[in-house]
């Protein structure tokens, strides 16, 4: 009897395979008709990419100029430099420094015509959840219901806010390297022009912009602190070197699917807190959860080796070591996502003007660091930032012509050449052409 139950448990298993084998036979002839392979067959339904971000940040004492406090039944008209296209959009906002609710009272975008202004007929409301108004939770961001907005690649996007009660700065970008608008008293969210109270070159409770895209497209995230930021460059110009680097993708017809994706904290160091999160701490947040992310450039040691002489913050000192392990952490999590990981070398920094900033102590860990990020072959590939910023004869500081005078940040001309500097065959990857 046992044995006959055993035959038939086996014939009817393996009826069962072979149901199952022709099934899949089926399911595999049915998409080699439609064209698609077996693994790919939902590669051209789109799905939402990053084309604009900063990076969220608690209030700090204001390095780069004063800001708000806080608001008051007013509109803050943000403009943002977006990178990939798009037909569908959705804003993020952030309230993640927050501790209490942040009322919005509506928001909208639009494209911008000159300062504060927006171009006629490319207004449009935007909605949370439904709802023009809504809060955003403590602790939390929020993203937005789609958008139909054609977006063209590059574009100067409004994001207009209104905050109708008294809401503290708790969540904001310090550089924002671009002017925002704060308005008199009021909703002026669907304004042409509002009537304005102020500026300030941070931007408030907003991180993020999203476009719908094709499967193929994908962002490449640049992180790190102020030379990712794009400090000293012109305010209101794009010439940061992320933005270059985009305009460089979009000019080429084989790159025009990738996004560039900002990341940059002004101060920001890889192992502690000052400025923003450390970049250990905000990894995750800020490059593994960035919409489309398929590659990283990481661009970021320099204030770990600065800023404990500028600040007085002798407990903080970090040895070339200390900055390396921090980077394995940053490969290794990201090579857990799929992401490629590409390292920037440190640029020149002596004569800064920064008192403490710059020792021969310092100078000889940013030596280190360049030699094992060049070397080690634990990125995917190297971008030698340094050889292109440092002066020839000088090779520890920065050429002229690329000095912003501080001797530590690029000028325009500098960024420029730093994003020219990246060959952009190191984003083939994710190619189809």
């Amino acid at each position: 009897m046992k044995q006959h139950f055993l035959r038939g448990a086996y014939a009817a298993a393996s009826l069962m395979s072979r149901r199952g084998l022709l099934a899949g036979l089926a399911s595999t002839l049915t998409l080699a008709f439609l064209g698609l392979p077996p693994a790919q067959a939902d590669d051209r339904k789109p799905y939402w990419v990053g084309t604009w971000t900063a990076s969220p940040q608690a209030p700090e004492p204001p390095i780069v100029a004063p800001n708000p406090s806080s608001f008051a039944n007013q509109t803050l008209r943000q403009v943002v430099r977006t990178s990939l296209a798009g037909e569908r959009v959705r804003v993020r906002l952030s309230n993640e420094f927050g501790r209490a609710p942040l009322v919005v009272g509506e928001v909208r975008i639009a494209l911008q015509a000159a300062g504060e202004s927006i171009m006629p007929g490319t207004d449009r409301p935007v909605t949370f959840g439904g709802r023009s108004a809504f809060t955003v939770a403590p602790g939390a961001p929020l993203v937005s219901d789609p958008v139909d907005f054609p977006l063209p690649p590059l574009a100067q996007l409004v994001v207009s806010i209104y905050l109708p009660e008294s809401t503290p700065v708790t969540t904001y970008h310090s550089l924002g390297v671009q002017t925002t608008y704060v308005s008199l008293p009021g909703n002026y969210t669907a304004a042409m022009s509002p009537p304005v109270a102020s500026t300030t070159p941070s931007w408030f409770f907003l991180s993020g912009v999203s476009v719908e895209a094709p499967r193929r497209a994908a962002a490449i995230v640049t992180l790190g602190d102020s030379i990712t930021d794009g400090y000293a460059s012109t305010v209101d110009a794009n010439r940061r070197w992320p933005n270059v680097l985009a305009e460089r993708l979009q000019s080429h017809p084989r790159y025009r699917h990738l996004a560039v994706l900002n990341h940059g904290i002004s101060g920001n160091r890889t192992t502690f807190d000052l400025i923003g999160p450390n970049a250990l701490a905000r990894f995750d947040r800020d490059v593994l959860a960035a919409p489309g992310a398929r590659y990283v450039i990481v661009l970021e040691g320099i204030n770990n080796i600065g800023i404990p002489g500028a600040f007085g913050l002798a407990s903080q000192q970090v040895t070339a070591e200390d900055i390396i392990a921090s980077y394995r952490q940053l490969i290794s999590r990201a090579r857990e996502q799929g992401l490629r990981n590409y390292g920037g070398t440190l640029t020149p920094f002596e004569g800064t003007i920064f008192p403490g900033y710059y020792t021969p102590a310092g100078e000889a860990k940013r030596q280190a660091v360049n030699a094992w990020i060049r070397g080690s072959g634990e990125f995917d590939a190297v971008i030698d930032f340094d050889r292109v910023i440092r002066d020839p004869a000088q090779p520890t500081r920065m050429r002229a012509a690329y000095d912003s005078g501080d001797h530590l940040h690029p000028n325009d001309a500098g960024y420029r050449a730093m994003a020219e500097a990246i060959d952009l065959r190191l984003f083939n990857g994710n190619n189809d052409d």
